[in-house]
């Protein structure tokens, strides 16, 4: 097993997955508070790299391509503080971090693993139900449903029809967009056969983002959604055989709902459902597998 601990946070790998747990430093980010500690499996890496500085080094960890909902929501647009795949390390530990990365090289070596994209998600995204707020509006996710709810700042035109609810069926795909300079962000989801070309500021689909500290909490909503819909690799759900059920066409594949199962398992343990909710919602997914 090789472990480095920093400030930044903890990276264990035990041979068989990585293990990253964030810190608790004040510096850490957030979004990497709220997504937790992640596994991710030997089956998911691409490499891991260790950049060496003056002061500070940096460990980078590449996942083979379609493998997380997080990248894939994101794009590779979340900015160095808010990724989790990356480590800071102090300069005593570089010995340390060195080794890790012989250790994971290795392993990739000894399992054959590929660095070609793959076509399911490998890692689960962020746990549901969560919740965001930031820019004109608050995004929450049970998941089965988006809910967009609006505050002061919102553009009248867009906040007059009132809070808006989205069905995971309805959802086409999601994309993340960081404020860049003078260029706003947003959280957008695009619906089926509803395009729309309007700026996020009037899409009532979408959450306008200024650039404030807590805008990289909206790609936490956008990667539990994307996790949920079907992967890149599947093409788009227009494309699936005719003779498919209609609820079967909202993109929910075997892995998808099992993940909605044990998420309704904690919400029973947590008290959030009675065994009578909870049973009514569990014949619900198994209906449809």
């Amino acid at each position: 097993m090789a472990e480095i601990i920093q400030k930044d946070g903890t990276w264990v790998f035990d041979g068989d997955a990585l293990r990253l747990t964030p810190g608790r430093d004040k510096n850490v980010s957030p979004l990497r508070r709220e997504l937790g500690e992640l596994i991710v499996p030997l089956g998911a890496l691409a490499g891991l790299s260790f950049e060496q500085g003056k002061k500070t080094g940096r460990l980078r960890l590449r996942l083979r391509d379609g493998a997380d909902p997080l990248l894939q929501a994101t794009g590779g647009r979340l900015t160095e503080p808010h990724d989790p795949y990356q480590l800071l390390v102090d300069s005593d530990r570089y010995g340390v971090a060195e080794y890790l990365v012989d250790e994971v090289r290795q392993a990739l070596l000894l399992d054959e693993v590929p660095a070609d994209p793959v076509d399911a998600y490998l890692l689960p995204g962020p746990s549901v139900p969560l919740s965001a707020s930031a820019g004109d509006g608050t995004a929450s996710f049970d998941g089965e449903r988006v809910r967009l709810e609006w505050n002061w700042k919102t553009e009248e035109s867009k906040s007059s029809a009132g809070a808006r609810s989205l069905a995971i069926a309805e959802i086409e795909a999601v994309e993340w967009q960081p404020a860049i300079g003078l260029e706003n962000g947003c959280l957008r989801f695009r619906l089926r056969h509803a395009p729309t070309k309007a700026p996020a500021k009037y899409d009532p689909n979408a959450v306008e983002l200024w650039g404030f500290k807590k805008d990289p909490l909206m790609a936490l909503v956008a990667a539990a959604v994307q996790a949920r819909l079907p992967h890149p690799a599947a093409g788009p759900r227009d494309a699936l055989p005719a003779q498919r059920e209609p609820d079967s066409a909202a993109g929910d594949d075997h892995d998808a709902l099992l993940r909605r199962l044990r998420e309704l398992g904690e919400l029973r343990r947590d008290g959030v459902l009675t065994d009578e909710e909870f049973a009514m919602a569990k014949q619900a997914v198994l209906k449809r597998m």
